[in-house]
């Protein structure tokens, strides 16, 4: 816990200012500190072991899957990033360019990783000789940096953390096929241990990444009805492949271009956790990420030389710590009891357990769940039972929760009055038909600051014969639409 006491009335409330509230809240539950340096992160072990669940869980997929972990140097020559023209544009403004070194001004500067794709691809052409290379699957766990001007802590900084995973084929099939299987690791992700429900599709030619075929991204809803791009997996059809000569000899001894991917998913993911699930007293985590999933709140105080208590306690945290849970024993006396109870609802435990002499001499406990704030009575023989199931109770509740949010935040609209009015008003993800140009999608954005986010992956194949809302002109597909962070 925290050493920091905390006041409830002193956290902004999250419908009074969600922007407030947020930076209260990542920086009060210990999630993170600002460095000396602007858009950089001090991320906290709060804010860490969130992280480290990610990569527990996102790792085990990655290598059942054939992938296989490397790392690749931080400093990027910018001839490489150079080599292609879509994708240096696309990142040129973000760079960070080393151009001194050991006090001396370097022959050619060097690019500090925005990311990974140039520095690889140049190595993957003397890895990639025959067709017995491929498939080639790797990913590496790292630090990237787009410098921002406007950062937010977790959401958009100028250094965050990620994995990027990058992949070479034989052909555009397998390419594409790869490219949504890493779509749906994160979307999994997201839904079974995040606890969050999103949306998953395409991207635009505007929104895609620099250089790639085609986009397909995971787009969260969030309480303000803005959009949280929290992941993408990229086809690169053979563009890179061309331009650093990644070629293999087929089954019969013909020169073939591989076909590529790339995937991510970054701290910025917890960012949108904080948002998603969060209220007035701080921080609510999904129980299968959270660092604590259970604190025993020992009630006693300081001047009692002996708690009778703390044994009692004991027991039932090593109890469920044998069921692999992560639990917590606090006799911290030197604070108040609501202050103890405040700071672990700040942090987000999902169960809190308060047991004092009255609970020790009946044999039981009162658990008290985070999400609601249910309290209920437990027998001491039904603890760990008990536990597990309300456990699980909060995790699919959170979901559910947050499947309710997509919906009630989702609008379907039949001009672009009611988009503009849904856009001032109440901000939504709004689906409505669009004709996919480049001059109607510009026209949205200045007029609303909305953007495509997504065509959701069941729209895709979608041949209606309607009309744009925008421009009146043919429009056969659907797109979500929504202002971002």
């Amino acid at each position: 816990m925290n050493n920091q006491t905390f006041s409830k009335k002193h956290l902004t409330k999250k419908t009074d200012d969600i922007s407030e509230w947020y930076n209260d809240v990542v920086l009060r539950a210990g999630l993170v500190e600002y460095s000396d340096v602007k858009g950089c992160l001090i991320i906290k072990p709060n804010g860490y072991a969130l992280w480290e669940s990610v990569q527990k869980e996102l790792d085990l997929w990655f290598k059942a899957d054939g992938v296989k972990n490397v790392y690749f140097p931080l400093f990027i020559p910018m001839s490489l990033l150079q080599k292609e023209a879509d994708h240096l544009e696309g990142f040129s403004p973000e760079l960070a360019v080393v151009e001194y070194a050991g006090g001396e001004k370097l022959h050619e500067p060097l690019a500090i990783r925005p990311t990974s794709e140039t520095i690889m691809y140049k190595t993957f052409a003397d890895w990639v000789q025959s067709h017995r290379d491929l498939p080639l699957k790797v990913n590496q766990w790292c630090n990237v940096v787009r410098w921002e001007k406007r950062t937010y802590p977790f959401l958009r900084t100028s250094e965050f953390l990620w994995q990027e995973g990058h992949t070479v084929h034989k052909n555009a099939e397998e390419a594409d096929a790869m490219a949504q299987k890493a779509l749906g690791w994160y979307q999994k992700f997201y839904e079974e241990f995040f606890a969050m429900s999103p949306y998953v599709g395409i991207k635009s030619e505007t929104e895609k990444f620099a250089g790639a075929k085609r986009t397909y991204s995971v787009e969260l809803v969030m309480p303000d009805g803005k959009a949280l791009q929290a992941a993408t997996s990229h086809d690169l059809g053979d563009n890179f492949a061309k331009v650093f000569g990644i070629e293999y000899l087929d089954e019969n001894n013909q020169k073939q271009l591989g076909y590529q991917t790339s995937w991510g998913f970054s701290t910025r993911s917890i960012g949108g956790l904080v948002l998603t699930h969060g209220d007035d007293a701080g921080l609510i985590l999904p129980p299968k990420v959270a660092p604590t999933q259970v604190v025993i709140v020992v009630i006693g105080n300081k001047q009692d030389a002996e708690n009778p208590v703390e044994p009692f306690a004991d027991e039932i945290a090593e109890e469920l710590r044998a069921q692999d849970l992560r639990v917590i024993v606090d006799v911290n006396y030197n604070n108040s009891l609501g202050r103890r109870i405040n700071n672990w609802e700040l942090e987000g435990v999902p169960l809190r357990l308060e047991i004092g002499a009255k609970e020790m001499e009946q044999n039981q406990v009162t658990s008290v769940r985070r999400d609601t704030f249910e309290k209920q009575s437990i027998d001491r023989a039904n603890i760990t039972a008990t536990v597990i199931s309300q456990l699980d109770t909060i995790q699919t509740d959170l979901l559910e929760k947050s499947k309710k949010l997509k919906t009630d935040k989702t609008k379907n609209v039949n001009s672009f009055e009611e988009f503009k009015q849904a856009m001032d008003s109440d901000k939504s993800f709004i689906r409505m038909y669009w004709c996919e140009s480049l001059e109607c999608e510009k026209t949205i954005k200045d007029a609303t600051k909305a953007t495509p986010r997504v065509l959701e992956l069941e729209n895709m194949a979608e041949q209606a014969d309607e009309k744009c809302l925008k421009c009146g002109n043919p429009a056969q597909r659907q797109w979500l639409f929504a202002q971002s962070y």
